[in-house]
């Protein structure tokens, strides 16, 4: 372990001994680091494996730590002008911070911040996406750090989740309502159980009512044509005698007169469903920079589970909360509304984090933020591209 942080401080440091123009500022990151995470280890891991890469890469670094969950949003909004943004944590800091930053006024202008995740926390879903698979943790962390100076990145999806009164939540990952997510949150409970806590879960939870059938009605539209890249070049500004000019003639000029235009009618598609669970994704598990569509995969289990399936199922879902298995109903969609019967309990995961069940409005936001990524990664997303 090491030998891996020294190899990564040596690499960090060719970045910081980089010469830049006296006229130039330092470049500000701002890292928000939740020490809970990892049952409380998430401090020590990153002052041990990322600040030392972070402070010889040459780069303004602040480090906020979250006291309390929620934290993170609030800080959000107070948050002044920085030139990355460091998540330190696990999916529940990534969803804090992501909902935090577009629910800014000026969110337009910070959602282009690109963003940097360094896998701190018990469950860390973008990890995958964004760097090789690696079973030693002190590896994985210097990669995703270092990843960050090298300073490749790809853009990912978000889906807006608004409730009928509260503030919208956002989320990376996706929503998740059912049967195998409400097992999945007693595991722990069954700890003493040690390798069989999973199955112990999901089999207590079959000795309630069974079986377990969600009703809801769902409302929802089709994927939406992706619009081409926008070059990222400013255009000049053109002379002030230009500028005189066209601000005198706007004024000048008497308004015109709004013609009313015709806007096309939306075409929903309605759902009665009965499901043992349901969820809804982003495609960030499964990047295709080269995709023509935008839309987000909902997915309707069959309520009608064996008791043996069950188990076995939760099981798979523990490690891939987002397995669509044989005889789903998968739909394809841009924007979805889930209306709830009254008095349906239970609790959504929205990206890990537990809300109250309701019904919501779910939106996709497509290639909404920015992450930086290994340039392994983004050179075989290109590569599976071309072929």
């Amino acid at each position: 372990d090491n030998l891996l942080r020294r190899a990564a401080c040596q690499e960090a440091q060719a970045f910081g001994n980089q010469l830049i123009p006296s006229s130039m500022p330092l470049k500000k990151a701002t890292v928000f680091l939740n020490p809970a995470a990892c049952k409380g280890k998430a401090r020590n891991l990153f002052e041990k494996n990322a600040a030392p890469i972070l402070h010889l890469s040459g780069l303004d670094v602040t480090v906020v730590k979250t006291d309390y969950e929620g934290q993170a949003k609030k800080l959000l909004e107070l948050m002044e002008n920085t030139d990355l943004i460091i998540i330190a944590g696990g999916d529940g800091t990534v969803q804090e911070v992501v909902t935090g930053l577009l629910r800014r006024a000026d969110e337009a202008v910070f959602s282009k911040i690109p963003i940097g995740f360094i896998p701190l926390g018990k469950t860390c879903t973008l990890s995958h996406t964004l760097y090789p698979e690696s079973t030693n943790q002190v590896q994985h962390i210097t990669n995703a750090t270092l990843a960050i100076l090298k300073g490749e990145t790809v853009p990912l999806d978000v889906l807006q989740i608004k409730g009928e009164k509260e503030q919208p939540v956002f989320a990376v990952t996706g929503l998740r309502w059912g049967s195998y997510r409400d097992a999945g949150v007693k595991v722990s409970k069954y700890w003493y159980l040690g390798p069989l806590k999973t199955k112990a879960a999901h089999i207590f939870s079959t000795f309630k009512e069974w079986p377990k059938k969600h009703q809801a009605a769902l409302m929802y539209l089709g994927p939406t044509e992706r619009p081409p890249e926008e070059p990222e070049e400013k255009p000049s500004r053109p002379p002030l005698y230009v500028r005189l000019y066209r601000r005198l003639r706007l004024y000048w000029s008497s308004p015109p007169k709004e013609i009313p235009q015709e806007v096309a009618p939306e075409d929903w598609e309605e759902l009665k469903l009965s499901t043992i669970e349901l969820s809804i994704a982003t495609r960030n598990r499964q990047l295709d920079l080269t995709r023509t569509e935008d839309f987000m995969d909902i997915c309707i289990e069959a309520d009608t589970v064996s008791k043996g399936q069950f188990v076995n199922r939760g099981s798979q879902k523990m490690r891939d909360p987002h397995i669509c298995p044989e005889g789903s109903q998968c739909i394809q969609a841009s924007r979805c509304i889930l209306q709830l019967p009254e008095g349906t309990e239970g609790s959504f995961g929205i990206d890990n984090e537990e809300y109250e069940a309701m019904p919501v409005e779910v939106k996709l936001l497509p290639r909404k933020l920015r992450f930086f990524c290994d340039p392994r990664i983004r050179e075989q997303m290109l590569r599976a591209a071309v072929q």
